[in-house]
């Protein structure tokens, strides 16, 4: 007999609706099943979380079951977790002992992760690495023309983050080469400068702080990272709180919630109060609304703005410089920062109000005229924020459009403008009311 698809196929088609909406179950793929089993054998018992698809953070964590305020989300085993520790008793530890000037708890970790994925099947860290992303979208890794698209602070920081990392490989490769007896094929293939990329952005992005003694085989820099399977898989929030610790008698790394969260709701956690060109910087994402955002002025758009002819131009801006208020000038959710207004008041000061320079940096009305220019000014640098940043978001499209090999990375740089735009609209719609 027929069943009546009535009723039933309704419920069946909202259900599907609702779990398309809070994400996709990726349990039953292969990969998370042997990472499920190999955590399991190292004493990690199956948690409410199940490793899911989301529309718009991509891979992450789902909960079973309503989480409550101060419910344990996770608790991962000290024996599941990747730290320098792991490093040192596996078969690298003798050469990293012996090795001198003694290398960082950083180049420690990157080495065995690239051991370990060059090892294989033999690795017994495979599970894990399998479901580690093959590539990543931070700064580092991004191709001159669209580093060349971020905002001005930002651009800057990628710069010295590659830097950073192209030193970090030059000062590492004696140390690759005393390596060779571990391996059959050349060092210098194995340990080349993209491998080495994709293991600093795998500890740039995943790591948990985990503070350890200090030990002599490692130079001085802070031992403070660890790798966690699956607990990595949590994305971020910046609306959420949590409280992380390793807990010494558990013996574990614990997550308990601050908030609530609906069965088969994504589970997020806070990785700080962080600003988007902070998280792109570190992660390589962008979060959507984040209420720690803001954009920032460069001292160069802030002086378009001055008569060049201003006598006192230069005593002003020494006076700025040595008052530090010169950086972290910004526009935010709530409109213009204080420190961006300050400035320009300062910079407004007619000559007869130049010697009010230090009530201007404590807050004081100097005078009407002084609080209008420096409205109009404001006003001004926000118009020209919103045009160049319109301006990159068209590059960016016709980008798009020709160049498919850039797509991913071209789209996180258009998430941080469109991210910037909201704001500085916000932005300029307050100064529209301040100065009505």
């Amino acid at each position: 007999m027929k069943k009546s698809r009535g009723r039933t196929g309704r419920k069946r088609r909202r259900k599907h609706l609702q779990s398309f909406m809070d994400g996709v179950s990726c349990s039953h793929k292969l990969e998370y099943i042997k990472l499920k089993k190999w955590l399991k054998d190292r004493g990690f018992e199956d948690s409410n979380l199940k490793p899911a698809e989301f529309w718009d953070t991509g891979r992450g964590l789902m909960t079973t079951k309503a989480l409550q305020v101060r419910d344990l989300i996770i608790s991962l085993p000290e024996k599941c977790l990747l730290t320098t520790g792991t490093v040192l008793s596996s078969c690298l530890g003798e050469y990293i002992m012996k090795w001198k000037p003694p290398v960082s708890p950083l180049i420690a970790l990157c080495t065995f992760l690239i051991a370990e994925k060059h090892a294989g099947e033999k690795s017994l860290w495979k599970p894990y690495l399998d479901v580690l992303p093959k590539t990543y979208t931070c700064p580092v890794c991004l191709e001159h023309d669209v580093v060349s698209l971020l905002p001005e602070p930002l651009r800057k920081k990628a710069q010295e983050q590659r830097m950073a990392v192209q030193e970090l490989y030059m000062s590492s490769r004696a140390f690759f080469s005393s390596l060779q007896p571990l391996f059959a094929e050349n060092t210098r293939t194995i340990f080349n400068y993209s491998a080495l990329e994709w293991a600093w952005c795998t500890i740039n992005t995943r790591t948990i702080y985990m503070k350890h003694s200090q030990r002599e085989c490692f130079s001085l820099e802070p031992d403070v990272y660890a790798l966690a399977p699956y607990l990595d898989l949590l994305n971020h929030s910046p609306n959420v709180q949590v409280k992380a610790a390793f807990n010494e008698q558990t013996r574990s790394y614990e997550i308990w919630t601050n908030s609530q969260c609906k069965k088969y709701e994504e589970v997020f956690i806070c990785y700080g109060p962080h600003d988007n060109q902070r998280l792109v910087l570190e992660y390589g994402f962008v979060a959507v609304d984040n209420p720690h955002s803001s954009v920032y002025v460069s001292s160069d758009t802030l002086l378009k703005y001055f008569p060049p002819l201003d006598k006192q131009r230069n005593a002003k801006l020494s006076i700025l410089k040595d008052h530090d208020f010169l950086e972290n000038l910004t526009f935010g959710w709530d409109g213009p920062s204080w420190r961006l207004l300050t400035a320009l008041k300062l910079l407004s000061l007619g000559a007869d109000e130049f010697t009010c320079w230090r009530r201007t940096l404590l807050g004081d009305v100097i005078s009407a005229r002084n609080e209008q220019q420096t409205l109009n000014i404001t006003a001004k640098i926000c118009n020209f924020l919103i045009e160049e940043t319109q301006h990159v978001l068209l590059q960016i499209s016709q980008l798009k459009r020709n160049k498919e090999n850039l797509k991913k990375h071209l789209a996180l740089v258009e998430a941080l403008r469109l991210e910037d735009l909201k704001i500085l609209q916000k932005s300029a719609e307050v100064l529209c009311n301040l100065n009505m």
